[in-house]
């Protein structure tokens, strides 16, 4: 009996030692082979291969300042324990990122908290103002949902929370969260890059001048090198000839893309052309074209203006292209309220705040990684978009609201309509597109219209079809310019409505149009990712409430009742041999 006793204290004291050599044997070999196994079934905790790649990337210390902590509700706790993990996961990849979490609101001194929120505010990190209840008491919290991102000798903000008109604040947590991996990423992309593709700003047909569009380039600065064009019929406006000594010559575009906004006088024939055969070489475009003349400066000395086609020569190419742009105005119930004089208190002017319906907010509803979860946008004068059937794969990104009407010009425009209810019934054409990605081999428009000289000269290089690339229509070459502040007259935000004070998703959309068309990393693609809410059915949980109560305190009491009695049977049965 006794050797037997020493027997298994041996054999148990074996298999600890044994155990313990496994355990330190594969933490050696995981500290040398990187492996996670991620089993939730959207792959909450797995980064995109783009991702990796730009992590691979970073050679020096990237730290991360998240002021996102503290006494937080429970949608912002989320928001924060969500962000930590996402860092955490973006360190397993790379070392050299580092993080802290600091709560601004934790300084004791009222001044001293004051001028750091200020602070936040100027480095453009936004505070979100909650009103909480504690014990009957309401209390004002104010949390800033952001964070500061430095690489060296840069810092970029990064807003966490995202604004989104008319969702719920569960979903826009959640959408904050699913878009954590790409704001991020978006944002050390910004940081690290060394050599910034062109983008070019085409001038010379009457587009948007270079202080209305002040903001979006500097936006656009961040990632790209941003130079305006002006065509002028020269054919290397856009590309260039490339000679060689050891190849023969070849035609090469000089920008990754270009930007054509708003423009209000005809194209020439020769400029249609460089913009096509930039297009044949692989050139990727975003058109912005207002279809129909309206202004409202038009309707600042009278109440009435007319809406006229505008004519610029284009609709042949883009209809090769495969849109029609059509010369109508949407009108929609779900529109930008401007401010209407509509009487007088004394001897000022009362001005009233009323829906214009010829000013529609778009609701970004698509699943698409360019306006996936993107704040509304404010458009002005827009018109709706046809597609045609030519081959071309196309994806509609923007439509107005289900209460749409179409009005076809010449129209007038007309303020007493502001005084009248709308009749809702007019509003029948619901869900008209406004902006459309073409992706494909486009045809070129000029085939079997150019002489035989000009189709085979080796300096123009002419071709008929084009490399495998993309566009993006929008009927509304407003949707890229910014407002201008009434008294001051410097240009706002784009996106920032200076009458009703809120921040559309104008800036986002652009933003991301663009990085879809240049993006070679795919790192939007990332935007297409979505994690599940997994929301508890709050009825069913009142109807439950006593049932699930009772099963959590009484099945563990029976549990360890049962397996006491198991345990004494097994004893007994043991040791009454």
């Amino acid at each position: 009996m006794e050797k037997k006793k020493k027997s298994l204290k041996r054999q148990n004291i074996s298999q600890l030692v044994f155990s313990l050599l496994i355990i330190l044997f594969l933490n050696i070999i995981g500290s040398y082979v990187y492996t996670r196994f991620d089993l939730t079934s959207e792959k909450r905790y797995s980064l995109s291969p783009a991702t990796k790649n730009l992590l691979k990337g970073l050679d020096d210390i990237l730290y991360v300042k998240v002021y996102l902590e503290g006494d937080l509700p429970a949608g912002f706790k989320r928001l924060r324990n969500s962000t930590q993990e996402m860092l955490d996961e973006f360190r397993a990849y790379n070392k050299n990122i580092q993080y802290e979490f600091v709560d601004p609101s934790a300084i004791a001194d009222k001044k001293v908290r004051n001028e750091m929120y200020k602070q936040l505010v100027g480095k453009g990190i936004l505070p979100t103002n909650l009103q909480t209840k504690d014990k009957g008491v309401t209390k004002e919290q104010v949390i800033f949902p952001g964070a500061e991102v430095s690489y060296r000798t840069h810092t970029i903000p990064l807003q966490l929370l995202m604004d989104q008109m008319g969702i719920e604040s569960e979903n826009v947590i959640n959408n904050s969260i699913q878009s954590l991996e790409y704001n991020i990423s978006n944002v050390i992309r910004k940081l690290d890059v060394r050599l910034k593709p062109k983008i070019a700003i085409i001038e010379g047909h009457g587009e948007l001048k270079k202080y209305e569009m002040y903001d979006i380039t500097n936006a656009l600065n961040e990632y790209y090198e941003v130079e305006r064009v002006w065509i002028n019929e020269k054919v290397n406006a856009l590309t260039e000839r490339i000679v060689s000594d050891t190849a023969a010559p070849k035609i090469e575009n000089k920008f990754k893309a270009i930007i054509i906004a708003k423009p209000d006088s005809a194209f020439s024939e020769k400029d249609k052309f460089i913009i096509d055969q930039y297009i044949m070489y692989g050139g990727k475009v975003l058109w912005m074209i207002d279809p129909v003349f309206a202004s409202m400066d038009s309707l600042k000395g009278s109440s009435q203006t007319v809406g006229i086609t505008n004519e610029l020569n284009l609709a042949d190419q883009l209809f090769r292209y495969g849109v029609r742009l059509n010369t109508n105005l949407i009108m929609d119930l779900n529109a930008l309220p401007i401010p209407i004089v509509t009487g007088k208190m004394g001897n000022q002017p009362k001005t009233s705040f009323l829906p214009w319906n010829y000013f529609p907010i778009l609701m970004p509803v698509d699943k698409h990684p360019i306006v996936r979860n993107l704040n509304a946008i404010k458009s002005e004068f827009i018109s709706s978009i046809d597609t045609i059937d030519n081959g071309i794969k196309k994806t509609v990104l923007l439509t107005s609201s289900q209460y749409t009407r179409l009005v076809n010009t010449p129209v007038i425009i007309d303020l007493d309509i502001l005084k009248k209810d709308p009749e809702q019934r007019l509003y029948n054409k619901p869900f008209q597109t406004v902006a459309v990605l073409l992706e494909g081999k486009f045809q070129s428009n000029f085939v079997n219209r150019l002489s035989s000289e000009i189709a085979t000269s080796e300096d123009i290089g002419f071709k008929d079809e084009s490399k495998p690339t993309s566009m993006i229509v929008v009927s509304d070459g407003d949707i890229i310019k910014s407002q201008f502040h009434y008294s001051k007259g410097n240009p706002l935000p784009l996106g920032y409505d200076q009458y009703t004070g809120q921040m559309f998703g104008n800036k986002e959309f652009i933003l991301n149009c663009m990085n879809y068309l240049c993006d070679d990393s795919g790192l939007i693609t990332v935007r297409s990712r979505e994690l599940k809410l997994r929301l508890l059915d709050k009825t069913k949980i009142e109807q439950s409430k006593v049932k699930w109560q009772t099963i959590n305190i009484v099945f563990p009491i029976l549990l360890i009742i049962i397996f006491a009695l198991i345990i004494s049977f097994l004893r007994k049965r043991r040791y009454t041999k």
